[in-house]
């Protein structure tokens, strides 16, 4: 059957080409582990390897204070093309020989797939890669209960300092997450009075450094990514975030203060998960405007410490 002339003659106006097949990437054999994270601030620079991201960067230096190396790094895959739609992700060659946590799991998923399974590679979200590095070096966590810290009091410290990272220290970070809440539009105000608003005070008259700054809304996120979907608006007002910079600045004086000359955080011999976390904020701090790092780069032991543990971080990766 011949195509009418007059709709011969219209398609004529849209001609099909043709073009060669992608070279997909996919298709080449992972050799060395690889890390998708946020990108860098300087991302587009060739030697620029660490993520600008906190979370992103505080599994970046546990690797490589673990003592792994040739790790290669990827800024181009966006976060809605990691496991559930969050950075960061370890794709690792598959080991047939080792059985992990997960494996039944991945296992479950290859028999009910009707779709071509690539089994040379494997795809970790973050909780799986402690497992991963821990057989990676052969130690298992049984071998440490104090988990590289000197004792069990160490150790409950630890979390203490944790807990002051993600809370002061976190809120007076400006994440990439705070700077698009910022342009968020404002939301309703509420049908009825919240309960903080009952519960707590109003706070003093504004005064000080931050007093001519206006109240703005944003949208609460939460520290470190929540996988809750529940957003609220809030406004800061200038006391508010006065206080949250208070809280912040007496946060990295402890830290300082914990620190002074020592060679890892809490007296440890070796490097620990906490030393990660605290390269991680302070990296990502002395990134930030001058009135949030102004409070690291007073304090010269800070300062020493973030730079000699960013050169054994940055020297474990390479860009992919």
């Amino acid at each position: 059957m011949q195509v009418p002339g007059p709709l011969k003659s219209l398609f004529s106006y849209f001609p099909l080409y043709s073009y060669p097949p992608l070279n997909a990437k996919g298709n080449q054999v992972l050799e060395y582990p690889t890390i998708w994270v946020h990108p860098s601030k300087h991302h587009t620079s060739a030697d620029a390897v660490l993520s600008s991201d906190v979370e992103c960067l505080k599994w970046q230096a546990y690797l490589a204070l673990r003592g792994l190396s040739n790790i290669r790094v990827r800024f181009d895959v966006d976060a809605q093309g990691a496991i559930d739609g969050r950075l960061p992700n370890l794709h690792v060659p598959f080991d047939a020989s080792t059985t992990y946590s997960w494996t039944a799991e991945s296992n479950k998923k290859k028999a009910i797939s009707t779709g071509p399974i690539d089994d040379s590679t494997e795809l970790l979200s973050a909780p799986h890669i402690v497992e991963w590095v821990d057989v990676k070096l052969a130690h298992s966590a049984s071998d440490d209960s104090w988990e590289g810290y000197r004792d069990e009091a160490t150790k409950d410290e630890s979390r203490a300092w944790v807990s002051l990272l993600e809370g002061n220290v976190h809120a007076a970070l400006p994440t990439q997450s705070f700077l698009e809440s910022l342009l968020a539009p404002p939301a309703p105000p509420p049908a009825s009075p919240s309960l903080d608003s009952i519960i707590v005070p109003p706070p003093p008259p504004s005064t000080g450094l931050f007093s001519f700054i206006p109240s703005y809304s944003l949208t609460l996120f939460s520290p470190f990514g929540s996988t809750s979907n529940t957003t609220g608006s809030v406004r800061i007002s200038p006391a508010t975030r006065k206080a949250v910079f208070e809280k912040y600045a007496d946060a990295i004086k402890a830290l300082s203060e914990k620190l002074g000359t020592d060679k890892w955080f809490l007296g440890s011999e070796h490097p620990t998960p906490l030393d990660a976390l605290i390269f991680a904020y302070l990296y990502c701090i002395l990134q930030s405007s001058e009135l949030v790092r102004t409070e690291v780069t007073r304090r010269v032991n800070l300062v020493a410490w973030e730079w000699r543990v960013r050169g054994t971080v940055k020297a474990a990766f390479k860009r992919a």
